[in-house]
């Protein structure tokens, strides 16, 4: 079973003009950390609302822990946080809580013992019984991602879950969604901060102008075939000259030599000959770009083909 799948999924505005998902089809796995991608317009809230059964597709199917997004009962199974979530401000954290899990259907009894260790898993247990006016906008958005766990569901829509937080606090987020993958959960999150999602996601997908351009594993991406980084002990003449002889292909970026080889067979060969020449070697990385460099890449190239 697919925790999401979609397949032509398209959603037309203005009779047709505006296509804000054009024959979007996905499928995500259940028990990952999956981020959505996209400049401002690319089809990411439209989804998120077709998929929530906020908004219903022009054609094309989608489904939710496979059932179809019209069934209603698939919502006991589903948390979501919005990126604007409001709450009335002269609740307290604990009432907030109360009073949207039992909108949830969960009965009071569960939410006597549950509401504190919510509270405590995000951070909130000293503000229990304050009123949300007093929040700040990282508070209000622990107290969001509270909320969206308040039914225990097996799959959470998260949009921006860590927008207002500071750096201590997206630590503690990132370290709470690695924890709930870890049970099981599956996490679907769209967010513009691509450092934190580099560090946290299994798989990601790009959207632009409703369409996918892209989905894998995020290591799948960022990472640059064939090419590592080596941190070297000797000095820098010895070094070149003996890459130079082998023919060995490199740059120096800074403290280390980055070689460029066409298989595991050829780096295993050079090393053997760095080794043979009493070059000790630190160490061996492969070469990494930043998920927001790929991003970007992906972007223009689809930009310049508009064109």
């Amino acid at each position: 079973m697919k925790a999401v799948q979609t397949d032509k999924l398209s959603k037309y505005y203005s009779r047709n003009q505006i296509k804000a998902l054009d024959n979007f089809s996905i499928n995500v796995e259940q028990g990952i950390i999956f981020s959505l991608l996209g400049p401002n317009g690319a089809g990411k809230t439209t989804l998120i609302k077709t998929l929530l059964g906020i908004i219903h597709p022009t054609h094309g199917t989608a489904r939710v822990l496979d059932r179809p997004v019209s069934d209603y009962r698939v919502h006991r199974e589903i948390g979501y946080l919005a990126e604007n979530h409001r709450f009335p401000e002269f609740l307290t954290a604990r009432q907030v809580l109360l009073y949207y899990g039992k909108m949830a259907g969960v009965s009071g009894d569960i939410l006597g013992s549950k509401i504190p260790h919510l509270l405590q898993t995000v951070k909130l247990q000293d503000w229990q019984n304050t009123k949300i006016r007093k929040f700040s906008k990282g508070m209000l958005q622990r107290l969001g991602l509270a909320h969206a766990l308040i039914n225990d569901p097996k799959l959470l829509f998260l949009d921006e879950p860590t927008d207002g937080i500071d750096p201590v606090g997206r630590r503690e987020i990132r370290d709470l969604l690695k924890a709930l993958r870890d049970q099981g959960k599956t996490i679907f999150l769209n967010s513009h901060l691509l450092s934190e999602v580099e560090r946290i996601s299994d798989e990601v997908a790009i959207l632009k102008d409703g369409q996918l351009l892209e989905k894998g594993r995020i290591e799948d991406f960022i990472s640059i075939k064939e090419q590592f980084q080596l941190k070297l002990d000797g000095t820098a003449d010895q070094i070149e000259l003996l890459l130079k002889r082998e023919h060995i292909q490199f740059e120096k970026d800074k403290d280390y030599y980055i070689i460029s080889v066409q298989n595991d067979t050829e780096l295993n060969a050079a090393i053997d000959k760095l080794r043979m020449q009493k070059i000790n070697i630190q160490a061996i990385i492969p070469r990494k770009i930043t998920l927001e460099d790929f991003f970007i890449d992906v972007v223009d190239v689809n930009k310049e083909t508009d064109h």
